[in-house]
């Protein structure tokens, strides 16, 4: 018979994956809105979130089993890799929506999940039931769907297309790597320092670019301040969270709740409506989720472990 606390903390971790991704789907509306560019953007998401986050590493009790310090130089090197797939992931992607359409940049980055199947299967040794397979293709048939009325448009952005792509490979690395972490570190702990090393690795990258790094306006500031707290602190750490108790494959298939906040909101912010065939491909998404999560096998690296 399955343990109820077990079940109870696998439901757990799904909402808050999902809820996580409801907060990054807010990620592509404020990156639009911002006064400054792409890189920069994302340097300012890290950057403003870092306190935050610090602080609440600082703040997290200590002397109990489930926390673990990071201390060693190979604890470090770990945090950091996280940190720098992410900053790959944001760095690529955000300067594929200025070469591509939206449309096929949020398409293209959220191929994870398949890439995130391949790479546990090969590498961890994940083994999945075939219903997973099949909620995994209607979860991304139903993300070609909302995407799909504008595939095309400015045809020959091969670039920006090819940049959204290295985002998805990015961020699948990123997901496994929250997921190894959190068997060992506290949720703050890998949000602080995978942060830091983001940050890091993005201001390079925003001074070469040659973008401007700062907004003129404080309605710019509120913009990065949104998407600091929104977007990373509330949504990646709900996503680090959930990560904790869930196989990486399943975890990524629940992050295709995003392109569905994204079109909603699109929708409401900009009048970006959605016609009848982006709705079902929203529903395929929902439905692909649901049915991947009866065909998940296990629960995940570490689901005993308190938080």
């Amino acid at each position: 018979m399955a343990d109820p606390d077990d079940a109870r903390q696998f439901k757990l971790a799904v909402a808050a994956l999902v809820a996580g991704a409801i907060g990054i789907g807010f990620a592509p509306i404020f990156v639009r809105v911002s006064e400054i560019g792409p890189s920069a953007t994302a340097f300012w998401r890290m950057a403003l979130a870092l306190p935050l986050l610090m602080l609440w590493m600082r703040l997290e009790p200590r002397g109990k089993a489930q926390y673990r310090p990071a201390r060693s130089l190979r604890d470090h090197g770990a945090l950091a890799l996280g940190g720098l797939f992410f900053a790959g992931d944001l760095a690529a992607w955000h300067w594929s929506i200025k070469l591509t359409t939206v449309a096929n940049a949020t398409l293209f980055v959220n191929m994870a999940p398949v890439i995130v199947a391949a790479a546990s299967f090969v590498l961890f040794g994940e083994r999945f039931r075939s219903l997973f397979l099949v909620g995994l293709g209607l979860a991304i048939t139903g993300a070609v769907m909302l995407m799909g009325r504008n595939l095309g448009e400015g045809g020959g952005r091969l670039t920006g297309d090819g940049l959204s792509l290295l985002a998805a490979l990015f961020y699948a690395g990123y997901i496994m790597s929250i997921g190894r972490l959190r068997a060992s570190f506290s949720t703050a702990t890998v949000m602080g320092w995978t942060a830091f090393w983001t940050a890091a690795a993005l201001l390079p990258i925003a001074w070469i670019s040659g973008e401007s790094l700062l907004p003129v306006s404080v309605q710019g500031w509120g913009i990065l301040i949104g998407l600091a707290i929104i977007s990373h602190v509330v949504g990646q750490s709900l996503i680090a969270y959930g990560l904790a108790h869930l196989p990486a494959a399943f975890g990524a298939v629940s992050l295709l709740v995003q392109p569905v906040v994204a079109g909603l909101l699109a929708w409401v912010l900009f009048a970006e409506a959605l016609g009848p065939l982006e709705l079902a491909g929203a529903a395929l998404i929902l439905a692909g989720i649901t049915l991947a999560r009866r065909g998940v096998r296990g629960k995940g690296p570490n689901i005993k472990r308190p938080v």
